[in-house]
């Protein structure tokens, strides 16, 4: 049994919200076609807000602190809010496109102890990343810091996210980042607006291409393990919790609203009308959320894949029920393991949802 797994056992016991993502800005020197923020400031929190929330999220017990955006950087006050979220004792992870990272920056990230800097990169060709990003040059100015990173002994991690203006570049991407000597994830997620507009939905990458990336071993380990069918589920998993979200984990907006994830936008409170604690052990919302067990959802309880599906409440929620199916994550136990999900025999009208795990694998 893992410390982390431990800790996060123990914060579920306890009902302490050890991991928070925090948006400092929705601002960005990119415009990435798949992004689901809105650009324009609407009046983020001040220099002087964000440091009282801090405050408040150290009283709560967070530990795991991740600042995120938009760009971090659009911020001026950005490594003032890093340094002071550091004499908080938090463990603090960057998420940023690195652009405006230069030798200081770096610098100043070791110097502050900051525990990971996670970078996108949506493809090794400058012309497929700069596309996406819609920022010429972003690519070579993305890797110059990713160096300056590696220099002063940073763990770095590049996040590839995939879809359809990069579904084949994967493999250059991972073969960029074994060169740069820093660790490579994928995401094949593309999720609405947080304002519920789905036009950014036609990214998404076609099962055949998803299929694919799911039998590729460089990828994702262990291809049998991972593509075999789902062991019927037990108790313990119909009893379990969809994810960590208003669990152990939240996320706050630039503007101080509270959401049990960045991608669960259920508006469950302001820290700048309450206190975060407040929000946490009083908020309707969040309390709703944490009512639900996986049997207590009304289709996915009866699915063969309810016990090692990756899916999303908050996806969920955006098409309309946070205790519904999320389609996406469908698809994705479908073409990991060929065999459907109990929405997707739902909706074709193939058998009852009852008899789902006598259900045998289909060619993806």
């Amino acid at each position: 049994m893992s410390l982390m797994y431990e800790m996060n056992q123990k914060a579920l016991e306890l009902g302490v919200p050890i991991s928070v993502h925090l948006d400092v800005t929705y601002r960005c020197n990119e415009r990435c076609v798949h992004c689901y923020l809105d650009h324009d400031d609407h009046g983020e929190m001040t220099t002087a807000e964000i440091k009282g929330v801090l405050e408040q999220l150290a009283d709560a017990g967070v530990f795991f602190l991740t600042f995120s955006g938009g760009e971090v950087f659009m911020r001026r006050d950005f490594l003032e809010l890093v340094e002071y979220a550091r004499q908080l004792q938090f463990n603090v992870k960057v998420k940023t496109n690195a652009v405006m990272i230069r030798e200081h920056e770096a610098q100043r990230l070791r110097a502050l102890g900051v525990e990971q800097i996670q970078i996108s990169v949506y493809s090794h060709r400058p012309e497929i990343h700069d596309a996406i990003t819609k920022l010429p040059g972003s690519l070579k100015r993305t890797i110059k810091a990713i160096r300056f990173l590696k220099s002063q002994g940073l763990k770095v991690t590049i996040a590839n996210v995939l879809m359809t203006a990069n579904m084949f570049e994967h493999a250059g991407v991972q073969a960029l980042a074994k060169e740069l000597g820093v660790t490579y994830t994928l995401d094949p997620t593309i999720t609405p607006k947080m304002d519920g507009d789905t036009s950014i939905l036609k990214l998404r990458i076609p099962g055949e291409e998803l299929n694919q990336v799911f039998h590729t071993e460089a990828l994702v380990g262990n291809v049998p393990e991972f593509c075999a069918p789902p062991p019927p589920p037990g108790e313990d998993e119909m009893e379990s919790y969809p994810c960590s979200a208003g669990h152990t984990a939240c996320y706050i907006s630039p503007y101080g609203d509270v959401f049990p994830c960045v991608q669960f936008p259920l508006p469950s409170g302001n820290v700048r009308r309450q206190n975060f604690l407040d929000i946490w052990r009083n908020s309707s919302q969040l309390a709703d959320v944490r009512s639900i067990r996986a049997k207590d959802l009304p289709v996915c309880s009866t699915c063969s894949h309810v016990g090692s599906c990756t899916r999303c409440p908050g996806l969920a929620f955006m098409e309309g029920n946070m205790r519904g199916p999320s389609s996406a994550d469908c698809e994705k136990s479908f073409q990991r393991t060929g065999i459907p999900s109990a929405n997707m025999l739902r909706k074709n009208g193939l058998v009852s949802t009852t008899s789902l795990v006598q259900i045998q694998p289909l060619t993806a």
